[in-house]
């Protein structure tokens, strides 16, 4: 089985999850959190070397306020959680948050910040957290730090390439598999200029109800498919 290096998932489907089980829309995003969990463990099992986790869209912060301010006690339990998680120092998980974070609370952005650091050495395993994320706002903002560049002087507009303009993104690092849960096909402004050769699944299940052998039934589909790059 060929499993890819980079994986990058939409976490999708957790409001409906909870009104399956009668639930306040937004209490699904503690079972979904649960189930992170287990797929760093699932993952770095498998050898999966990358993850890109769609968290918390640009789109995500017209929610309204009460699930708005579950969410973000939400985050900063879990993420206050994984500060102090061993497996970070064990296995040497690097974790980075992409997107436009200043937008988060500051309580919030301070504990991202923690992590960041504690991790910025490792290597061994990268987890990327997309928060406050959109892909179209990646590529503004990457266009906005090139547009700096020329005026600075410190380069010149026959100069950018996809390389240079891929380095001003969040990340570079591009996913070969991508998975959507929760029964929508659409990609939903996610890693839009990484993904341009990823291969997409689209699961049924919600996040809460991905389970371990739904990541190896994924990966199985994309080590059979052939991938042709345009040729």
């Amino acid at each position: 089985m060929r499993v890819p290096n980079h994986i990058g998932i939409v976490l999708d489907g957790n409001r409906r999850f909870a009104k399956k089980l009668v639930l306040k829309p937004w209490m699904g995003h503690e079972w979904g959190a649960k189930k992170v969990e287990k797929l760093l463990d699932w993952s770095k099992e498998l050898g999966v070397k990358e993850l890109t986790l769609y968290a918390f869209s640009i789109q995500n912060f017209n929610r309204p306020k009460e699930e708005f301010n579950f969410l973000m006690d939400l985050f900063k339990k879990e993420f206050g959680r994984l500060l102090n998680d061993k497996r970070l120092d064990e296995d040497k998980i690097k974790v980075n948050f992409i997107g436009r974070i200043w937008k988060f609370p500051q309580e919030l952005r301070e504990i991202m910040a923690k992590i960041m650091y504690k991790t910025k050495d490792y290597g061994g395993y990268i987890v990327n957290f997309a928060m406050a994320y959109g892909g179209r706002e990646e590529v503004l903002d990457a266009v906005k730090k090139i547009g700096d560049k020329i005026k600075e002087g410190e380069i010149d507009v026959e100069n950018i390439n996809e390389k240079v303009f891929s380095e001003e993104l969040y990340t570079d690092h591009e996913p070969e598999l991508i998975i959507r849960t929760g029964g929508e096909k659409r990609t939903s402004n996610f890693l839009i200029w990484q993904s341009h050769y990823s291969e997409w699944i689209f699961l049924e299940k919600t996040w809460p109800e991905f389970e371990k052998e739904d990541l190896v039934n994924a990966i199985k589909n994309f080590s059979e498919r052939e991938r042709r790059f345009g040729k």
